[in-house]
C-alpha cells in the first residue's frame, strides 16, 4: 500500500505545504489521466455517541459483522474506485491500522487533522486539497450506514450531484432547497423545512472544474476569514451565486441513516435491511 501521512503543526505551515504539494501534483495531472478519487472524512470525536466511542472512532463501530468504514470502502471498491483520501483525527492510528491491514490493494492517502477538536469538517475537506483540486472526486461522511448502490447511482449521473433523501424534516438535518431543474439553491441546517425537499445524505460527486472553484473558495474561508469551525456545506452555498452548484439525485429508495447518537446506532441495527446486514 502507498500511503501518505500528514501531521498538521499549524494552519500557516499547512498552507505553505499545500502550495508546494499542489504545484507538484498539478504538474503530474497535465501528463496523466486520473480516475475518480474517494474522499472519506473521519476526524470527528462523536461526543454524542459516547460511551460507544470512548475507545473507538465512530467509523469503526460495527453494525452487523462490518464496521461503518469497512462498508463505505467496500462500496467504493465495488464501484471501481481504488484511490482514497482519508482524513483522520480522533483515534487516528486505529483508522490507519484498520485500512492498511484490510485494504493493501488500494492507494490511500492519510491526512491527520490533529486539531480536530477545534475545527469542523470544512477544515478536513480543506486538507485534501493536494490530492483533490482539479480532480473528479466523491466526498463522503464516514458516519453513514447506507445501501452501496447509492455510489454507482451517483457516479452514473453526469455533472456535480449530491444524494438526497425525502422525509419529514426538523432542525438537525442538512436540508436542501432546489429550483425547478433540481439545482441546489440552499443547503444548510437553517433552511426552512417547509421549503426544503429533503435531506442531504452526506455524499457529493464533484467534477474537476467544481473542485477547483471549491478550493479557491475554501482558501478564502479558511485563510482569509478563519472559518475553520463550520460545516463544509457553507462553502457549497457560497459557490451558488458564482454559478457552481449541484443537482440532486433522489436516493430515497435506498436505505441510509446517519449515526450521530446512541439512539441512532441502536435504530440502525434494527432498521438495516436483511440483504445489507452482512
Amino acid at each position: 500500500m502507498r500511503a501518505f501521512y500528514l501531521n498538521m503543526c499549524s494552519y500557516a505551515a499547512l498552507s505553505k505545504f499545500f502550495y508546494y504539494l499542489c504545484a507538484v501534483l498539478l504538474t503530474h495531472k497535465k501528463t496523466a489521466k486520473q480516475n475518480m478519487i474517494g474522499v472519506i472524512l473521519a476526524a470527528g470525536m462523536a461526543k454524542r455517541l459516547r460511551p460507544l466511542t470512548d475507545e473507538c472512532p465512530k467509523c469503526l463501530l460495527k453494525v452487523g459483522p462490518r464496521t461503518l468504514l469497512q462498508r463505505t470502502v467496500d462500496a467504493l471498491v465495488a464501484a471501481g474506485i481504488t484511490e482514497l483520501v482519508v482524513v483522520t483525527g480522533y483515534r487516528a492510528q486505529m483508522v490507519r491500522d484498520f485500512l492498511t491491514k484490510n485494504y493493501p490493494q488500494l492507494t490511500i492517502h492519510f491526512l491527520d487533522n490533529v486539531d480536530y477538536a477545534n475545527n469542523n469538517n470544512i477544515f478536513s475537506l480543506w486538507m485534501t486539497r493536494p490530492f483533490t483540486e482539479g480532480r473528479d472526486f466523491l466526498l463522503m461522511d464516514s458516519d453513514i450506514l447506507f445501501d452501496p448502490q447509492i455510489i454507482p447511482t451517483l457516479l452514473a449521473t453526469e455533472g456535480n450531484v449530491l444524494a438526497l433523501n425525502r422525509h419529514e424534516l426538523g432542525d438537525e438535518e442538512i436540508k436542501v432547497i432546489v429550483d425547478s431543474d433540481n439545482r441546489v439553491l440552499e443547503i444548510s441546517k437553517v433552511c426552512s423545512p417547509a421549503d426544503a425537499i429533503g435531506e442531504s445524505v452526506g455524499f457529493e460527486k464533484m467534477t474537476a472544474d467544481y473542485s477547483c472553484a471549491l478550493f479557491q473558495e475554501l482558501e478564502k474561508m479558511i485563510e482569509g476569514e478563519g472559518l475553520i469551525d463550520v460545516f463544509y456545506e457553507r462553502a457549497f452555498e457560497r459557490l451558488i451565486p458564482q454559478g457552481h452548484t449541484f443537482r440532486i439525485v433522489d436516493t430515497t429508495d435506498f436505505f441510509s441513516i446517519e449515526l450521530d447518537t446512541v439512539e441512532d446506532f441502536e435504530n440502525a441495527k434494527r432498521l438495516i435491511p436483511a440483504n445489507l446486514y452482512e
